[in-house]
């Protein structure tokens, strides 16, 4: 059955997952086109209208085809509120920072212009860019990743399991990735060698 949509609604509207006789029944309502949604206006009327639609789907559809959507404003819903925040977040679009900034490692918190390096966060007191050592060569400094060599630095806590990695011949960007995909047994395992190796 055809539908009063435009090709190009009705494939963006399936895309958003209607099927065709979600789109079948919206034309029975006396909805032909984008702008019929502004009087739908809510996901809990149109839910009420579709008792079978997903919710997900249904919020979906009128971010789409309100205005308010293109404004960056998404449309209530009955959405878990991870959803809704990653919604909110895609929506407001992307934001770029100066390569000058800093950033807390733990609270996300941008740190003043006269930051430097072992100073505590204003937002959760704790070190913003805690200073650590490198498993691969030795040397130590802020951020993530070395500044000498570029390896990725793991927690100081299982910086001795990382030098056993290293000394048994485990390549440099492996080893993070294997220490964090370890489970406690494996790490345990790991720490007992760490010990009869320091004796």
């Amino acid at each position: 059955m055809t539908t009063p949509f435009t090709a190009l609604e009705r494939n963006i509207l399936k895309a958003k997952g209607l099927s065709e006789q979600h789109l079948a029944a919206l034309a029975d309502l006396g909805v032909s086109g984008r702008a019929d949604f502004a009087s739908i206006g809510s996901c809990e009327t149109l839910l009420e209208l579709l008792p079978d639609l997903n919710t997900e789907v249904a919020a979906r559809v009128l971010n789409w085809a309100l205005p308010s959507a293109a404004l960056g404003e998404p449309v209530p819903s009955a959405l878990s509120g991870e959803t809704q925040a990653g919604a909110a977040m895609f929506l407001q679009g992307l934001v770029v920072n100066s390569s000058d900034s800093t950033y807390c490692v733990h609270c996300q918190a941008k740190q003043p212009k006269d930051y430097s390096v072992g100073d505590l966060c204003l937002n959760c007191g704790l070190q913003a860019e805690p200073i650590e050592t490198c498993y691969w060569c030795g040397t130590s400094g802020p951020g993530r990743f070395c500044r000498t060599c570029g390896a990725a630095f793991v927690i100081t806590a299982e910086l001795p399991l990382a030098l056993l990695l290293r000394r048994e011949g485990v390549a440099k960007d492996d080893i993070p990735a294997k220490i964090r995909a370890m489970g406690e047994a494996e790490k345990q395992v790991l720490w007992g060698r760490v010990r009869r190796s320091r004796r």
